[in-house]
């Protein structure tokens, strides 16, 4: 259907309340590994298999998207998951989540404090996770990619030395439904074309976090 001519469309920003979840103590620890869940996924359900690497002296903090929805379509209401972005008014979100996740370092960190900040993101989380590193205002230390790449609008001739200190690393199951073999190669051509080095761990499973994972990838 077609909208009316006299129709207009007006952006503007508000308030908005966000839920971050957390394991171990911002405060005490040196070393934060910001997590970001998948399409559908919640923060708290996301964070539980972080508990193996937590320590005293690293937190583990799990932003939630904030876009909520029920994710067992219309009759059943009961499951609720959060999507970071939609292609909709998608520049207006991309910037909403790169001032929300700047805004969660911001709130957590105490005062005079400078950890070192690590990001994985997981599948959706990943496209967002590497435009965060990029283009937000936090310094990130490393960038983990599970089950997903970086996202296809950034221009890799532009960010290459800035993802040259990143320490990149690419996680991929074996049985990935959403990572196939061609997904595979064309990430590490575009890697190699502009002279990104990457570290690339496998791991015998599908689309989903992987715990012996991600003990060899962040320690115990």
């Amino acid at each position: 259907m077609a909208r009316p001519a006299s129709l207009s469309l007006t952006s503007l920003r508000v308030p908005r309340t966000a839920r971050v979840a957390t394991l171990g103590s911002p405060d005490a620890a040196s070393e934060w590994w910001i997590v970001l869940h998948g399409y559908g996924q919640l923060a708290a359900d996301f964070i539980e298999p972080f508990e193996a690497v937590a320590t005293s002296d690293r937190c583990i903090v799990a932003p939630e998207a904030l876009s909520r929805f029920y994710v067992d379509g219309l009759d059943t209401h009961e499951t609720v998951g959060a999507s970071w972005m939609t292609r909709d008014a998608r520049e207006d979100e991309i910037q909403d989540y790169l001032r929300y996740l700047d805004r969660v370092v911001e709130h957590l960190r105490p005062p005079g404090a400078a950890p070192t900040i690590r990001v994985l993101g997981f599948s959706q989380g990943a496209a967002t996770a590497s435009r965060w590193a990029l283009h937000g205002d936090t310094t990130v230390d490393r960038l983990v990619l599970w089950g997903g790449a970086l996202a296809h609008d950034l221009d890799l001739e532009a960010h290459a030395a800035l993802l040259r200190q990143m320490d990149l690393t690419l996680v991929l199951g074996t049985d990935d439904p959403y990572v196939t073999d061609e997904h595979r190669s064309v990430v590490r051509a575009q890697l190699a074309r502009h002279n990104i080095p990457a570290t690339v761990h496998t791991f015998e499973g599908g689309h989903h976090l992987n715990r012996e994972m991600l003990v060899t990838l962040i320690g115990k």
